[in-house]
């Protein structure tokens, strides 16, 4: 499963396939010894392609622990079980932070044969290989003779203060080519207040958004910025956006002369 929350809010899924895998567990192994395993497995994979490799998350862990037990009790395999809270609110309420967020599940009978056949399959593999994930936590149960395993992957946000966030926008800005460097506090003023032209605002185009992604602008914020012939702008961060459901927002206004 991947859930990735866009800068319109629209959430997308894609659902791999349970897998059984692998050769007899290792008696000597504990299941702590075999999730570091797969993770090891799945740091190789994206070595092997040129990725960065992902840290581990002990919050993401504890959530795909939570889930790979309720595969074993629930005898059989899925993302969501009745009564379970879905990916997004699993790993949020495990303190999780996130842009996007996607899992693996599977059983198997060793951690390299598990991770061999979510490589040979294009769904567990696209979240392997997804260069935006830099984060993981493996869950796993040994029951049996049988592991189940689930590996938890996101693309963690970043703990950035207002003044980072502004930067980030004034980059974007810049690429769209407007001059960010106009004084701050306009911005700040259109920040604070929830629409129109607040008091002491006097630029030709006030712009509020809440994005959970600085890597470019939204694309509704970019249509306006275009739709006139604009050569600055104030940038101003504020609070209010804060997080929802796991994905950390930034609340940003953007003022254009």
């Amino acid at each position: 499963m991947r859930v990735t929350k866009l800068l319109q809010g629209l959430l997308l899924f894609s659902v791999g396939t349970c897998l059984l895998a692998g050769l007899p567990l290792r008696a000597q192994e504990s299941s702590g010894d075999l999730a570091h395993r797969i993770f090891d497995l799945t740091n190789q994979d994206r070595e092997a392609h040129n990725l960065q490799p992902v840290h581990w998350s002990d919050d993401l862990a504890s959530a795909a622990q939570a889930h790979a037990e309720r595969m074993v009790s629930a005898g059989y395999l899925s993302h969501d079980y009745p009564g379970e809270p879905g990916l997004i609110q699993r790993t949020s309420q495990a303190g999780a932070h996130f842009q996007a967020v996607a899992e693996n599940i599977a059983t198997g009978f060793s951690a390299s044969g598990i991770n061999s056949e979510w490589m040979h399959s294009p769904t567990h593999r696209a979240n392997i290989l997804d260069p935006r994930m830099n984060a993981l936590g493996v869950g796993l149960v040994a029951r049996n003779g049988t592991l189940y395993a689930v590996e938890d992957f996101s693309d963690a946000s970043q703990a950035l203060d207002t003044r980072q966030v502004e930067q980030k926008v004034g980059e974007l800005l810049r690429q769209q080519g407007i001059d960010p460097s106009a004084p701050r506090h306009p911005a700040a003023i259109a920040c604070e207040s929830n629409s129109g032209y607040p008091p002491g605002v006097n630029g030709r185009l006030v712009i509020r958004f809440d994005t959970s992604d600085l890597s470019h602008l939204p694309d509704q914020v970019v249509s306006q910025i275009h739709s006139g012939n604009f050569r600055s702008a104030s940038v101003a961060a504020c609070g209010g956006a804060g997080n929802q459901q796991g994905f950390t927002m930034f609340r940003v206004a953007i003022v254009l002369y």
